[in-house]
């Protein structure tokens, strides 16, 4: 099953719900709350497409999330001057278990 890891790399302006270096953990269709320090349903909305899609195995390159195996997203909250508050910069990362990985390797 597929889990990804998703970290705040930026805040711009002001976040009432994430600061850097906050995680949400994605396992299947299960966000492991144990394992997530916050979650916002502004931010959510922005990232649920591409939790999906990576998910299934595409690769950010090829959604233009990103130029390695790691993709970037933003929330969509913009932030001063627009809004009070600040939009955040996610950085979503497949992990993949170790018989997946040893199965590559061959």
């Amino acid at each position: 099953m597929e889990r990804l890891e998703i970290v705040v790399k930026e805040v711009r302006g002001k976040c009432p719900v994430f600061k850097e270096g906050d995680r949400i953990v994605v396992e299947g269709p299960t966000i492991k709350l144990d394992e997530t320090d916050a979650i916002c349903t502004h931010a959510f909305a922005s990232l649920l497409p591409y939790i999906v899609a990576l998910r299934k195995g595409i690769k950010p390159s090829e959604l233009g999330l990103g130029r390695g195996e790691k993709a970037y997203v933003q929330c969509l909250d913009p932030g001063p001057p627009y809004t009070d508050g600040g939009t955040v910069i996610f950085e979503i990362t497949v992990v993949k278990d170790e018989a997946e990985e040893s199965l590559e390797g061959r």
